[in-house]
């Protein structure tokens, strides 16, 4: 199988806990790239904390951001594509208020939340652009919403099934997230493949997430890392190493650089 182009999710597949991309798959990518195989990054991270690792590897291929609700350019980082979610604001706000939790909502301004944790002071540390708003969000002045997340802490797909009619909704095991109807990482990869024409068929993609599911499952070839649930792996082709023990280059090293076509499938 002649593979083209490669999609690969951020958190848990490229980078380690620490948020570092290793040697060993930042070398494995290097040599995918000089064979002439296109790497594009796909994430539910927003721009400037997609941007530097971005940066780093030297791509210079579109960035699908924030589950595929954004796409940027490579060298300007100007959006793309948007796809804003048409959610009822008094609505949202009166059920997250009824329960503890994180409130985050990013917007094509950027990031208001109800409040900070290790995980926001991260991104602000990275892409350098503080929240623009920390509170009661029932108070912020904000529009042109891309992703909501509301972290509990734990699952709690009780409440996320009552947003299940106004947007595309992803289930975690610390809350959910939600995008526009029919918005997803897959989504975005379909338009890129059309500018780029490349056939789905040519396609890999890898993943850990529930927001993977998605490109894993209509991709030519989906891998789901070894560190991803059950219900990931179901919908992958191939299930490689752990994202600690750089399952990325794993997969790389023993099936793409030998040679394009996978004789496993």
């Amino acid at each position: 199988m002649n593979v083209r182009a490669i999609f690969i999710d951020m958190d848990g597949t490229l980078l380690k806990a620490s948020n570092d991309i290793s040697r060993r798959n930042m070398e494995a990518i290097y040599k995918l790239m000089n064979q002439g195989v296109l790497v594009f990054l796909a994430t539910g991270r927003q721009y400037e904390v997609t941007a530097p690792y971005h940066k780093e590897i030297g791509l210079r291929t579109p960035m699908i951001c924030l589950n595929g609700a954004a796409i940027h350019d490579p060298e300007t980082g100007r959006v793309l594509q948007m796809k804003t979610i048409p959610l009822n604001e008094e609505r949202f706000h009166h059920l997250t208020a009824e329960i503890p939790c994180n409130v985050i909502i990013h917007t094509a301004n950027g990031l208001y939340c109800k409040e900070t944790n290790e995980e926001i002071d991260y991104w602000t540390k990275v892409g350098q652009i503080p929240p623009r708003y920390i509170g009661d969000l029932r108070q912020a002045n904000y529009k042109d919403v891309l992703k909501y997340s509301v972290r509990t802490g734990a699952p709690c797909p009780e409440l996320s099934a009552l947003f299940k009619n106004e947007a595309e909704v992803i289930d975690w095991i610390d809350g959910f997230e939600m995008v526009a109807p029919n918005i997803s990482k897959w989504s975005a990869i379909k338009g890129l493949l059309t500018e780029f024409q490349i056939s789905p068929n040519e396609v890999l993609a890898i993943g850990d997430g529930p927001n993977d599911i998605e490109m894993l499952r209509h991709v030519g070839i989906g891998v789901a890392m070894g560190n991803a649930s059950e219900r990931v792996k179901a919908a992958a082709d191939f299930v490689t190493g752990h994202h600690e023990n750089d399952g990325l280059a794993e997969f790389i090293e023993r099936y793409l650089l030998k040679s394009y076509e996978l004789y496993a499938i």
